[in-house]
């Protein structure tokens, strides 16, 4: 006889407003309070199938598509607690995009331990929204410009111009010791892993993925040196682990730097990951017209880059 009882598995159809979004983010908005390790391995082992077939995480959905979602038992605990208010300073909005200036600290979504992110927070500041997605994503401790799309027309035309190469992303960074050489391109492969601790890491290894940094020093002293970088891939972790390969961990770094000498500089107001996303220059994605948008330095970088190296930097 069979287990009425039993949870089963249930299809839904994929909507337009879910059209090219990968099938990870489509899984963890429906099923609230489940680990994304949890959907990572139910969407690796195949228990998720998508028209029948197996998928992988970063599969895009389409119209028309058929998921299966494998039930899940949540032991009972208690609620979750409501998205907490953040102080998120607007930088560019319009009818299909959002740009705010992220601080440090600050995780851009929920995942890893982490119950809310900026997401979680501007959809529950914002609940008449129909679509809050990011764009892309920034380290948790760095600072500095992050899109939001805010139709699924704009959020999947702004992926297709990061594929391509077509949106400018510059950022500053205060590293390690003496940048010799001027400006140059940093290209070494990187590698994603998982450690046993379950933490995420990139390394350098030739049969990683293509990463190609741009360099241009701006100030350059004995102690440290002030860079602007250009992302020319997107890379996890892509200028952090550079400029440590290359000798000249961003300050303040505690999965690549120098923990010696952030201790040492922690005295001296270096608290946090000195990197920062200054600037994004594309074209709007269903207007056309060139976007140019700018983040100034946060108060406690600024004013380490003017004690250090003067006024060089604004």
């Amino acid at each position: 006889m069979n287990d009425l009882s039993k949870p089963t598995a249930t299809w839904l159809e994929v909507g337009e407003e879910s059209a090219a979004q990968r099938i990870d983010n489509f899984l963890l908005r429906r099923l609230k309070g489940v680990p994304k390790s949890y959907v990572y391995r139910v969407v690796r082992s195949g228990e998720v199938r998508v028209n029948s077939g197996r998928v992988k995480p970063d599969y895009r959905l389409r119209v028309g598509d058929r998921v299966r979602v494998p039930p899940v038992r949540l032991g009972a605990k208690a609620p979750a607690a409501a998205p907490r208010p953040l102080s998120l300073k607007v930088v560019y909005e319009d009818a299909s995009i959002l740009a705010i200036d992220k601080p440090s600290g600050i995780a851009v979504h929920g995942g890893s331990g982490i119950s809310h992110g900026v997401i979680e927070s501007l959809r529950a500041a914002r609940p008449p929204a129909e679509l809050l997605e990011l764009v892309h994503r920034l380290d948790r401790d760095t600072s500095g410009l992050l899109l939001v799309a805010k139709r699924r027309s704009a959020l999947t035309a702004l992926h297709a111009l990061l594929r391509e190469g077509k949106v400018e992303k510059t950022y500053i960074a205060v590293v390690a010791g003496r940048w010799r050489g001027g400006a140059r391109v940093l290209r070494e492969a990187l590698h994603k892993y998982v450690t046993a601790s379950g933490e995420r890491r990139v390394s350098v290894h030739a049969g990683g993925k293509e990463a190609v940094t741009r360099v241009k020093p701006l100030a350059v002293r004995d102690e440290s040196s002030l860079l602007e970088l250009r992302l020319l891939t997107g890379r996890t972790h892509q200028i952090r682990v550079h400029l440590a390969h290359a000798g000249h961990p961003v300050l303040g770094d505690d999965k690549y730097g120098d923990y010696a000498l952030n201790r040492a500089l922690a005295r001296q107001g270096v608290k946090r990951l000195f990197l920062h996303a200054r600037r994004l220059a594309f074209d709007h994605p269903l207007e056309g017209e060139r976007v140019r948008l700018e983040a100034p330095l946060p108060e406690d970088m600024l004013r380490f880059c003017r004690a250090s190296f003067g006024s060089v930097i604004a």
